[in-house]
């Protein structure tokens, strides 16, 4: 079995695979004081719970946006799994020409997406991902890597809200029942979700018209299930586009 992690600034997405089939999903926080044991605890407890034996897990793959946290993923691969995880960077294939100025810039997340949109949906194509940050990643008809946008997410917005106002509270983010809202949390859901559609359909039309194409739009990410539909511009919404990414890249660099 491969076990994949996908450790962003927020969770780490956990999926485990045997052949192409992803046949388990978790999600972890991510957490720069927990040890390589404790993080290697949980994923022994979670595996067991699904009643999968941790033996099985032959090979190991990580992207990582959390530099601190990439080295005892790595240790936990080796302590736990007896595996030198591949670590999506420089030096592993990916298939994709980046086209970036600086392409060490780039995000292994947003890299691996591209790669797994592209195998889905051919190219031109935009990869919109609802994380932590929003990210928002153009691939050629070629299977180029392009570059993209990055906008704040929308939990983000909501938080600066809170934090920077003295009488705005903390609030659920969700749609609300009417755009006119009747009280001060209705009016910051409003704002905030109607807005953030808003903000999505721009940024998709403006890089659509740069492609010049037709392109097809895919979406991921933690709050992409609840946006995607208020956004008629995105045709898919792929829940675990990162982690078919990563088993794409492994299978390209397979020992």
């Amino acid at each position: 079995m491969l076990l994949a992690l996908d450790i962003g600034n927020t969770t780490v997405a956990v999926g485990i695979f045997e052949g192409k089939n992803l046949v388990k999903t978790w999600k972890i926080r991510s957490d720069k004081d927990k040890t390589c044991d404790e993080y290697g605890i949980i994923l022994l407890n979670l595996l067991r719970f699904a009643g999968l034996e941790p033996s099985a897990v032959s090979d190991v793959i990580i992207s990582s946006v959390v530099p601190p946290l990439t080295p005892i993923f790595q240790t936990l691969s080796h302590n736990f799994f007896h595996d030198k995880a591949l670590v999506v960077g420089p030096g592993l294939r990916t298939g994709m020409p980046i086209l970036y100025e600086a392409p060490l810039e780039v995000g292994a997340d947003r890299v691996v997406g591209a790669v797994a949109a592209y195998e889905k949906v051919g190219g031109p194509c935009i990869i919109v991902d609802f994380g932590t940050a929003t990210t928002f990643d153009a691939v050629s008809a070629k299977g180029e890597y392009l570059g993209g946008a990055i906008a704040p997410g929308i939990q983000i917005s909501a938080e600066a809200l809170y934090l920077k106002t003295a009488k705005l509270p903390r609030i659920e983010v969700r749609k609300p029942s009417k755009a006119i809202g009747k009280t001060t949390v209705t009016s910051m859901q409003s704002g905030l979700y109607f807005g953030y559609v808003g903000l999505v359909s721009n940024i998709i039309r403006e890089i659509k018209k740069e492609l010049g194409e037709e392109a097809q739009v895919i979406a991921t990410g933690g709050f992409g299930g609840q946006i995607s539909p208020e956004v008629k511009s995105i045709q898919v919404y792929e829940p675990h586009l990162v982690l078919e990414g990563l088993r794409i890249v492994y299978e390209r660099n397979r020992p």
